[in-house]
């Protein structure tokens, strides 16, 4: 009897604001699309560093020229067993002297011999062993080992992407907790609201022996509705926009195929905001009966 009750008076207070519910419905949102926004603009910029990241931390390791092909076999095997290494390619002489040409392209043909050459191996790392002071350690470690003539790989791009990449997560996670206080503030302003209204009302309950907790729960019901509406609107929303999205970079850029949904799928990311907006409708619903019921007074 209780639960029903509950359940009635949630929806019907649902109905009897319609105008503040609505409006509190659509506040939450757009708060709830554009943290949506934000969270997959971060989960895409992710990938990207992480792109950016792989390139820039390709090491170069220089072989010796009297280096004979056992001894540059076993520096390959041994890079391979490095902790953190994803890749190990060999790049031969002529290899490197045709990688050359096509860099250079007619000024190459000044050199008879691009031979001079040495052969090397491209190592890429991953994971936190490609970060700055990681590929630093990386790097002095193997130019210690024999048949190594040098080490080279570019630091200063590395260091750039890991700057780049604190200040978007940064900024990212500023402004989505912004728009997080916003909702709750929102969804709390409107179960205040209703509360007043009805002021009278929860006066009466009390005099009549009904507990705090009996009293609240029909607006947690209601601010729990509320959330889930404005969940499945953002979704629904944020579904069809970055959708439009997704089609203008793949059309623009034939080669972006992997930018997507994360986990393949927009129903894991409707589903989070369905969550989201009923934790936030929760919350604040909370917050705002737990106070405002408080200060009913029986006289």
């Amino acid at each position: 009897m209780a639960l029903s009750y509950t359940l009635l008076e949630g929806l019907a207070g649902f109905r009897r604001a319609k105008l503040a519910a609505a409006t509190s419905v659509v506040a939450l949102a757009i708060a709830l699309v554009l943290i949506g926004i934000f969270a997959l603009l971060g989960w895409q910029g992710q990938n990207v560093a992480e792109v950016l990241r792989q390139r820039a931390s390709e090491v170069e390791v220089f072989l010796d020229d009297t280096a004979s092909a056992e001894a540059s076999a076993r520096i390959g095997d041994r890079l391979r067993s490095v902790v953190g290494v994803d890749s190990v390619h060999y790049v031969s002489h002529e290899e490197a002297a045709e990688i050359f040409r096509e860099a250079f392209g007619e000024e190459a043909d000044l050199y008879d011999d691009a031979q001079f050459l040495p052969a090397s191996y491209r190592v890429r790392l991953g994971g936190s062993a490609a970060s700055p002071d990681s590929l630093a350690a990386f790097a002095e470690a193997v130019d210690g080992w024999t048949g190594v003539d040098e080490v080279a790989y570019d630091r200063a791009s590395v260091e750039a992407v890991e700057r780049n990449l604190r200040v978007f997560s940064g900024v990212g996670l500023a402004v989505a907790l912004l728009v997080v206080v916003a909702a709750l503030l929102l969804v709390g302003n409107t179960v205040r609201l209703s509360i007043y209204a009805r002021r009278m009302l929860i006066r009466t309950m009390k005099l009549v022996g009904a507990t705090n907790a009996f009293i609240r729960r029909p607006f947690l019901i209601e601010g729990v509705i509320q959330g889930l509406v404005a969940g499945l609107v953002a979704g629904l929303v944020l579904w069809g926009l970055y959708d439009l999205f997704l089609r203008f970079i793949r059309s623009a850029d034939a080669g972006s195929q992997a930018v997507g949904w994360p986990g393949g799928t927009p129903l894991l990311t409707v589903a989070a905001l369905v969550g989201l907006g009923l934790l936030l409708g929760f919350v604040a619903s909370t917050v705002a009966v737990r106070r405002f019921i408080r200060k009913v007074n029986l006289s």
